[in-house]
């Protein structure tokens, strides 16, 4: 796949998947799934689409579960809309299509800004999350305290800060085809260098170049970005944060690579504090900000693993 393919063809490739859209909370969202079974709800970040969860979607399916991948909104297959990028309605989209894929509940598993909103689905809609997976993110409240307490997190989420600014974090993006975004992800992955696109055991950085190229998706991609930052002292981040107060009472495995140089493991060690329910850390030795595709054997086996043990314990 190059460069040069069409927004469709990187977007809803083929494969074992089936792709569709589904209506939650306002929007229409893509997602690729797969499988028969209790649903498990696959939610990427940032640069990224659905695509990061390509190794888990089969492996999910073969081991008898349904696997969805969502885009989120702005991403991917996924409507643009002008507003909706706070981190609660961004999670109530993420609950929203759990009601419309006719589910009870459902295993949620994200990562990076995924992951922010998996921690936020679990607080504002418990009865909809049957376990919690959160990979290479710390709980909003600590990764706040980090930002704003830690100078090593954040002269490390320098990214974050550089997004604030209007207009020309999206030319960046989307210049030179995307090469900011194939030079964050290597930048940010750990010491095994991300392959082609076609590389089935590599990070598709060409592929997440050319998504990015999608009009409207870099401003979409950094909007949850201003807001975290832009809320600190506003009195709805201030609600929000007050809120995240509340436990997150479900079983939770949390993921981690001990070289992300993005979300120090310090930032997120700990998060447990915000757990009333079995808490699981699994630290991944020579990995950094992308363990799901550095090494999806080993992330996946270890995510599978836990899904299947009827009684996780801390």
């Amino acid at each position: 796949m190059t460069l040069a393919d069409s927004p469709a063809a990187v977007i809803r490739p083929e494969g074992p998947w089936t792709h569709r859209d589904v209506a939650a909370n306002g929007a229409l969202f893509h997602i690729a799934e797969m499988g028969e079974g209790p649903l498990v709800l696959l939610v990427h970040g940032f640069p990224q689409y659905w695509w990061a969860w390509r190794h888990q979607l089969p492996a999910l399916a073969d081991a008898g579960y349904r696997a969805v991948a969502m885009d989120l909104r702005g991403v991917g297959g996924s409507d643009r809309t002008p507003r909706g990028y706070d981190p609660a309605n961004l999670a109530l989209d993420v609950t929203g299509v759990i009601r419309s894929l006719g589910e009870p509940d459902a295993a949620l598993v994200g990562h990076d800004l995924g992951g922010y909103l998996a921690w936020t689905a679990a607080v504002m809609r418990p009865k909809l999350i049957r376990r919690l997976v959160v990979a290479s993110m710390p709980h909003p409240r600590r990764w706040r305290a980090a930002m704003l307490g830690d100078v090593r997190q954040t002269a490390a989420s320098s990214y974050i800060w550089g997004f604030q600014r209007p207009w020309l974090p999206e030319r960046q993006l989307v210049a030179d085809d995307g090469a900011l975004v194939e030079r964050l992800i290597r930048d940010w992955a750990g010491p095994r260098p991300p392959g082609p696109a076609g590389d089935a055991g590599a990070l598709a950085v060409e592929n997440y170049r050319r998504a990015m190229c999608v009009p409207s998706t870099a401003h979409c991609s950094v909007e949850p970005y201003r807001w975290l930052v832009r809320s600190l002292a506003r009195p709805d981040g201030m609600q929000f944060y007050r809120r995240m107060k509340r436990p997150v009472r479900v079983p939770t495995l949390h993921l981690h690579g001990s070289l992300d140089p993005v979300m120090r493991t310090r930032s997120a060690a700990g998060s447990g504090e915000y757990v009333e329910a079995p808490y699981r850390w699994r630290l991944f030795d020579g990995l950094g900000h992308y363990p799901h595709e550095e090494d999806p054997a080993s992330f996946t086996g270890e995510l599978v693993h836990w899904l299947d043990d009827p009684e996780p314990d801390r």
